[in-house]
């Protein structure tokens, strides 16, 4: 796996890895992680610039939005499970 890019942005930590003629768009929150994997024959030329496209504002607004979510999903889990 090759690490090609840290993606700067203020709410979650983007790191962009290629890797088995993939790109991986990583996303992390906190205890959380989203990760996108992306064929480079998906794409027109199978550059990282490309790639980097995907990462819009709309993107990554429900991006952010999932992690909301799945944060409310662990913590009912504890919850239903009384571990915290």
């Amino acid at each position: 796996m090759r690490h090609v890019a840290d993606i700067p942005h203020p709410a979650v930590k983007i790191t962009l890895l290629a890797w088995n003629s993939k790109f991986l768009l990583k996303l992390e929150q906190g205890n959380l992680e989203q990760t996108y994997k992306v064929a480079e024959l998906d794409l027109l030329t199978g550059t990282d610039a490309e790639a980097r496209e995907l990462l819009d504002d709309e993107f990554l607004a429900a991006a952010i939005g999932r992690f909301q979510a799945m944060r409310a999903d662990l913590q009912a889990a504890f919850e239903r499970h009384e571990l915290r």
